[in-house]
């Protein structure tokens, strides 16, 4: 469910509602039962919300379009809490989803988590001090090698089949921090990582590109020697794994080669390199994919936008995008 005081519970009473999510996922939400009716009373639409204990409880009532089967983790104080706030009774709703998500996804009572936005400060606010899901998740599944991927369906402006990813070497920190935190080993493993991904989307020989870091790749040394010393190696100790990579190529002009169908994969040096270029690509149809999880975990790629929450103006593309990137996922392991 996300944070409840932001869109969260709305993009989710709105996917609910398109008939191709029920043709390909049978979905059940984690959350408060009563906040997702106040949410699907704000959408509009004869969806019936019912109370389960368990992901067990889906055979019992099931699950369609107006039927949405909701298992009740978070306290009641989730109900109070005001909307397009930063609040730590939700920082710790959204918690409670997620830690109860993974633990049956880990279980294999489910087979995919798709997480609604949270909110960082509000988490922080709980005393969970984690930088977002991804860092969360991670944990939860007692994994150190890890990456966030921003993906893009097939379907305009991008022009390969299989659609775009763009995975990130390092993530959620300060740009000043990136820089000691860049290494050959780091920048290899998310190359594995990316290729691995993109082939359960169905891309048999995925091509993966590689950022610079610094402008034109450091122009000979002349802007940092970056690319020479941590970079390059890292792209020839991916191709020895099997990778097909190749680069570092400047940023500037490397989104627009994977756009046109270059490559089916671009690794970007930190959170802005690639979060940038591809949410200008398609904001509301990007997909957050947690790479190196034992477990399948989408989301949309969106925040809890809380300027905007609960006034009924909450766009579902994102979620539906990330429910359907899910299944995918699922049926190419």
């Amino acid at each position: 469910m996300g944070d409840p005081a932001g869109v969260g519970p709305e993009v989710i009473a709105r996917a609910w509602r398109e008939p191709i999510v029920h043709e390909h996922v049978r979905p059940l939400v984690v959350g408060h039962p009563e906040v997702m009716r106040r949410a699907v009373d704000l959408v509009g639409g004869d969806i019936a919300v019912v109370s389960i204990e368990s992901p067990g409880g889906l055979e019992h009532v099931g699950s369609d379009a107006r039927r949405m089967p909701v298992v009740h983790v978070c306290s009641d104080e989730a109900v109070t809490v005001p909307p397009g706030a930063i609040d730590p009774r939700a920082g710790e709703a959204a918690y409670q989803c997620v830690t109860a998500a993974a633990a049956w996804a880990l279980d294999k009572r489910i087979d995919a988590i798709v997480t609604a936005p949270l909110s960082k400060a509000a988490l922080h606010a709980a005393g969970h001090h984690y930088p977002g899901h991804t860092e969360l998740l991670a944990e939860l599944c007692g994994v150190c090698e890890y990456a966030m991927m921003l993906y893009l369906p097939p379907g305009p402006p991008v022009r390969s089949p299989a659609g775009l990813g763009v995975a990130h070497v390092t993530l959620h920190q300060s740009l000043r921090s990136v820089f000691g935190d860049l290494t050959t080993a780091a920048i290899a493993a998310k190359c594995r990582l990316a290729d691995g991904v993109m082939r359960r989307l169905g891309v048999c020989s995925p091509r993966v590109a590689v950022c610079a870091l610094n402008p034109h790749a450091g122009e000979d040394g002349l802007f940092g020697d970056d690319e020479a010393k941590i970079i390059v190696p890292a792209v020839a100790e991916a191709s020895l794994a099997g990778v097909d990579v190749s680069g570092p190529y400047p940023a500037d002009t490397l989104m627009v080669r994977a756009r046109d169908g270059e490559f089916d994969a671009v690794v970007a040096m930190y959170h802005d390199q690639g979060h940038i270029a591809l949410k200008l690509l398609g904001m509301h149809a990007a997909v957050n994919i947690t790479l190196g999880l034992p477990i399948v975990r989408t989301s949309v790629a969106h925040g809890t936008a809380f300027d905007r929450a609960w006034q009924g103006r909450a766009r579902a593309e994102g979620m539906v995008a990330a429910i359907l990137t899910a299944a995918k996922l699922v049926g190419g392991r």
